[in-house]
């Protein structure tokens, strides 16, 4: 592995107690960072046991949450240097016309109104300090669009959308703005969706396996660190060859 240089660097990772968020959170301590791990889940958070880490229970879809959570981050760090906006839930499987409209709401709340409050909310602090680096977890669903997972497809999409008008805002800044499309990983997010579409999923993956939460985190290190200091507003395909753009 190769070890991409974070020393002395503080992420907020979100979702960071489980899946995608997990692994970025341990390669980013191997990396040399310090992490400031955001998550919902008060069961997963609690079984985390990492060296140079902090828990903190947050709701991202709530904006208030997310301003008190950044305002007890500042008390365990004097800066912050990294977001990472990862959580996400996938929503259960419905034709369009058929999809539950509470479902929906939760869904958009947590996968794009998510991102933009923590967005909204932490980007002051990185112009003030003139660095950041800001790495949004998005999806091949983005592009392409899922079938029976019109809003998580809507609003990974949405988070690409977020991420190429921030990252132009910012150009101008020692502020780099950049999302990843990744295929699906086995993570607990499978528990919320049908084998039939999991099924679905598989078959486009040219690769023919869903992709290793290792090898997002990888990725993601590289794009948080000081040598992504010229791309931004950018998206990171990492689809195992299912992306055609």
């Amino acid at each position: 592995m190769n070890k991409i240089n974070l020393e002395n660097r503080v992420a907020i990772v979100t979702g960071g107690a489980q899946g995608f968020g997990l692994a970025i959170t341990k390669r980013f301590i191997e990396s040399g960072a310090r992490v400031l791990i955001w998550d919902k889940d008060t069961e997963y958070l609690n079984k985390v046991d990492l060296k140079n880490t902090q828990k903190i229970e947050v709701d991202v879809s709530n904006y208030k949450s997310v301003e008190n959570a950044f305002a007890e981050s500042l008390t365990h760090e004097n800066k912050i240097d990294i977001l990472i906006n990862n959580a996400g839930i996938a929503g259960p499987n419905f034709k369009t016309w058929d999809y539950p409209l509470e479902e929906w709401q939760k869904v958009i709340d947590i996968d794009l109104s998510g991102v933009f409050y923590c967005c909204k909310t932490i980007v002051p602090h990185f112009i003030k300090n003139n660095y950041g680096r800001i790495v949004n977890i998005s999806s091949i669903a983005g592009k392409e669009g899922n079938p029976n997972a019109m809003p998580y497809s809507a609003a990974k999409a949405g988070v690409i959308a977020l991420t190429k008008s921030l990252g132009k805002e910012l150009a101008e800044n020692n502020i780099s703005v950049n999302c990843v499309t990744p295929a699906p990983a086995k993570t607990r997010i499978f528990d919320q969706i049908t084998q039939e579409h999991i099924d679905y999923m598989l078959s486009k993956i040219p690769r023919n396996r869903f992709v290793l939460v290792e090898e997002l985190a990888s990725l993601v290190a590289w794009m948080s660190s000081e040598e992504n200091s010229y791309t931004t507003g950018s998206t990171f395909d990492l689809s195992g060859g299912r992306a055609t753009y």
